[in-house]
């Protein structure tokens, strides 16, 4: 009992437990107090007057401290929860509670402890209509700092559904609940104290008349008019909507930078000529010269309205200072409006070198126009001063697309005002090497041919491009010339550089959670742990689509293997909207030790990649809807787990033609706007979308980003298409390049099969009539057939004498014999054509038109004979000879004979 004492009073304690059994009987024990318990505090206690929070990051985090006797003090309370911090977020007009962290704003040691307890509901306006303990100072009873209570709250003002909490639609909190800004006279000033308030910097860019859905809330009834001086937006002035309506201005979206200004400076002044410097955060910042290339000039020399970049001397203006140099790479590509528009990478840049400070010269006047550079390629291992200014500056630009990344993806081209593409052909490593150092992309990984990135459209600007290497721009390399080629998109080149990044997570039954791996210089490896802040854990579940929140689970045991463990010491800000923005220590192999590799387990899932849960096509992922047939109606695309519409801005016929080929609809008949089908609900997912027609999908045309758009539902597109969809589709597979392959290959064996199965009868046929043949042979009988052989020069067959067989009948019964002659092979056929009438007296058995066999050993038993020759008497028998002969073998004379019936 003494250690409670040292915490809780007893009447503390009497009252906690009193609460808890509030809490678990409900309000039917309340009412047996006599007055509001609600109100109620221990012997009438004196109200509380004041409060706020400190030592947080801004007004609406930190200590609790309210104000009793006009003197600060702190809350002690050791079952603080989030139903007592959410009415004290409510008071302070700060939104909601978001987390109650307890003795981590320390620094109040000086200062009473006002109350020992604080018991809400969650709805209480104020934390005097909350049960709480007697005002008094619980420090002089021994109640220690060490449990002091402290709130994060969400703030008065929120930025929801962009990348992160500094960009996104204005979103104010009621007390109640969460409601979106009008976009009516919404400025610039103030924006810029929602950014400041915010800890976002300043504001980039304002985006109003935004759509307004039902699943956005209701609408702020008031309008902001900031001057831009005030340090929260709850104090600004404020003014009704015009008749009490904000809904027709739509919803007004900001984005914030850390990045807000740029400028050159020489000798102290700035110009147009100088050293690079930025506003960071609000403080003035060198730039290092890693990676800086003409193209990121350009944007700084554009932005500044000093025409275009000359050249850039690096360190040639350098003044040594104590400021810190930022390390950041951009990788522009000359088109951008200002330099923070581009994409930049700070994770694992090295540290720059004193001196090396990026330098730009601008041309100095807006309007000037600069001769073309000359387009043949540098000899090999020459270049020009980097201190003397170019006497000429390239218009072409360069960037790589559909990629994941600005250092990976298809090759484009922008020459004489649209980008284009480079065909494959004779495309190899030396052209991506090119590529990925004018782009300050590190080494060439590989040259991806056969649009490996997907097609591009527009030009195919570049044909057989033949570099050796080492030229400063990939158009110097030697070609066909600009715009000759003989390819299709589908060749469209692309690379892979070794600045490339990607990010994952790698489990094996888990998709939000997991080792976290990035991809550099080619290879897979893990991230290092230290120090992995909250802010860090919300970017790296955010852009992997699982979330806006995640912790680090410390409890895995570390894995086997060996693998790169390639950065640590990263530390996200708020602005930061992706992992690479974010600053860190230097690429290296070995960063930590195996035991301190990261694994995160982020609270969200990801977003469906289809809208049905087997694997999808891009026809899939477009529909029409509310037409009066399938191949008409409002245009929907399918983007991160949600269908949304497209606005009509720039909606022509060449977009439809593209919606209409993607869904085998057949060609536009009409490309409709103004919501012709009615307008639709959710996201207005692409806007300013502009094809060229032949386009493979409607998102491989040009628009702004998913989601940015300044359109109602009152612009959704629409389309009708002349032909109509019959059926479901087929089975995704079927027709296929391996499917139709094997169509092919089995069409063709089953013809083998047949074939053989034909010349298999045909043989069994033939062996089967020869065996006939022979067989015929052994049965047929002659009366009387003589014959000699005749020898030849080549060779005299010899066999022995044998007797024949006789007879008188033929000459008693026919009165001619003709001659035949025999022969020379005798076949089947001939030998059909031999016919001899049948005795009357029953002397022979031959049927007429029956073929002509030769017996074996029927008039010679008992001897062989040879299948080309029969052996005969020498006897004559009045008979004229018949010559047979084979080749190669003496002449055979045979006796035939042809009887006709007297």
């Amino acid at each position: 009992m003494m250690a409670l004492n040292g915490h809780l009073s007893l009447q503390g304690l009497c009252f906690l437990l009193l609460s808890t059994v509030l809490d678990s009987q409900g309000t039917s024990l309340m009412s047996s107090f006599s007055m509001p318990l609600s109100r109620w505090s221990p012997e009438g206690a004196s109200l509380i007057v004041g409060l706020r929070l400190k030592n947080g990051g801004h007004r609406c985090e930190g200590r609790v401290e309210v104000k009793y006797q006009g003197v600060w003090g702190t809350v002690n309370d050791l079952d603080w929860d989030l139903k007592d911090a959410a009415v004290v977020c409510r008071q302070l007009e700060c939104g909601v509670a978001i987390d109650i962290p307890k003795g981590f704003y320390l620094g109040s040691e000086a200062k009473p402890i006002w109350l020992s307890y604080l018991v809400c509901k969650g709805t209480e306006l104020t934390i005097n209509d909350c049960l709480h303990s007697e005002a008094q100072n619980y420090h002089d009873l021994d109640y220690s700092h060490n449990l002091d209570v402290g709130v994060s709250c969400s703030g008065f003002v929120r930025l929801v559904g962009r990348d992160g909490p500094c960009s996104g639609r204005v979103e104010v909190h009621s007390g109640r609940d969460w409601n979106s800004v009008s976009g009516g006279n919404f400025t610039f000033p103030t924006a810029h104290v929602i950014c400041a308030e915010l800890g976002c910097g300043k504001a980039a860019s304002v985006l109003g008349n935004m759509p307004i859905r039902e699943s956005d809330g209701r609408i702020w009834a008031e309008e902001f008019w900031c001057e831009g001086q005030e340090p929260e937006l709850r104090i600004c002035p404020r003014v009704p909507c015009p008749g009490g309506i904000c809904q027709h201005s739509g919803a007004v979206q900001v984005v914030c930078s850390a990045y807000t200004e740029v400028r050159l400076t020489k000798n102290g002044t700035s110009q147009c000529e100088g050293q690079v410097e930025m506003n960071i955060s609000g403080k003035w910042r060198m730039l290092c010269a890693s990676h800086w290339n003409m193209a990121n000039a350009n944007v700084v020399c554009h932005q500044i309205g000093c025409g275009v970049a000359i050249s850039t001397p690096k360190g040639a203006y350098f003044v040594e200072r104590d400021d810190q140099i930022w390390k950041a790479q951009f990788h522009c590509s000359g088109t951008e409006s200002f330099l923070w528009n581009c994409p930049m990478t700070a994770l694992g840049i090295p540290d720059c070198t004193q001196g090396d400070m990026a330098s730009v010269i601008c041309s100095g006047n807006q309007t000037q126009v600069l001769p073309q550079c000359d387009s043949l390629s540098e000899p090999a291992g020459s270049a020009a001063p980097e201190e003397s200014a170019a006497s000429c500056s390239d218009t072409a630009q360069l960037r790589l697309v559909d990629g994941d990344g600005p250092c990976a993806g298809r090759v484009e081209i922008l020459h004489q005002g649209s980008w284009g593409t480079i065909c494959d052909d004779s495309w190899d490593l030396n052209d991506a090497q090119v590529v990925c150092r004018q782009l300050g992309c590190g080494e060439a990984l590989s040259a991806t041919v056969s649009a490996h990135c997907g097609e591009g459209s527009g030009q195919i600007w570049l044909d057989d491009v033949n570099c050796t290497g080492k030229e400063s721009h990939v158009w110097k390399c030697p070609s066909r010339g600009w715009g000759q080629h003989d390819c299709w998109h589908k060749e469209d080149a692309g690379v892979i550089c070794s600045e490339f990044l990607a990010l994952r997570m790698v489990s094996e039954d888990q998709e939000c959670a997991g080792w976290l791996e990035v991809f550099y210089n080619g290879t897979w490896g893990s991230v290092c742990r230290s120090p992995m802040e909250a802010m860090t854990l919300s970017t790296i579940c955010r852009q992997l689509g699982c979330g806006d929140s995640g912790t680090l689970d410390s409890s895995v045991d570390f894995r086997e293997g060996s693998r790169p463990r390639w950065v640590d010491g990263i530390q996200c800000r708020k602005t930061d909207m992706s992992l690479w923005q974010c600053p860190s220590d230097p690429w290296k192999y070995r960063s930590c030790l195996p035991r301190d590799e990261a694994y995160i387990m982020c609270a969200g899932r990801k977003p469906e990649s289809c809208p049905t849960a087997a694997p999808c096509t891009d026809k899939d992922k477009l529909r029409l809807r509310d037409g009066d047939t399938e191949c008409s109606g409002r245009v929907e695309v399918w983007h991160n787990g949600s269908w949304g519409t497209v606005c009509d801005d720039s909606w022509s016929l060449a977009e439809a033609e593209v919606v209409c080929q993607q869904l085998g609809c057949g060609s536009a008949l009409e490309a409709l706007q103004e919501a012709a089908f009615g307008p639709g609900n959710g996201r207005i997912w692409l806007d300013e979308v502009q094809c060229r027609g032949r386009e493979s999908s409607l998102w491989t045309c040009t628009s702004e980003p998913w989601g940015q758009s300044n359109c109602k539902h009152e612009e959704d597109a629409g389309v009708r298409c002349s032909g109509i969809r019959s059926g479901p589709s087929p089975v995704p597979g079927i027709f296929s390049l391996p499917g139709i392959l094997c169509l092919i290959l089995g069409a063709l064996l089953f013809l083998v099969i047949i074939i053989l199965v034909i010349l298999l009868h045909r043989w069994r046929v033939e062996r089967r009539a020869l065996s006939s043949f022979e067989d015929a042979l052994d049965e047929a009988t002659y009366e009387e057939i003589g014959y000699h052989v005749t020898p030849k020069k080549e060779t005299v067959l010899r066999s022995p004498e044998l007797p024949a067989q006789r007879t008188d009948a033929f000459s008693e019964v026919y009165d001619d014999v003709e001659e035949v002659p025999g022969p020379k092979a005798p076949s089947a056929s001939q030998m059909s054509k031999w016919e001899v009438s049948p005795e009357e007296n029953g002397a022979g058995d031959f049927q007429t038109g029956s073929p002509l066999h030769f017996p074996r050993g029927a008039a010679h038993p008992g001897k062989e004979d040879s299948p080309w020759l029969l052996q005969g008497e020498k006897e004559d028998t009045g008979y004229d000879d018949a010559e047979l002969s084979a080749p190669g073998t003496a002449t055979v004379a045979f006796h035939a004979v042809v009887l006709k019936k007297r």
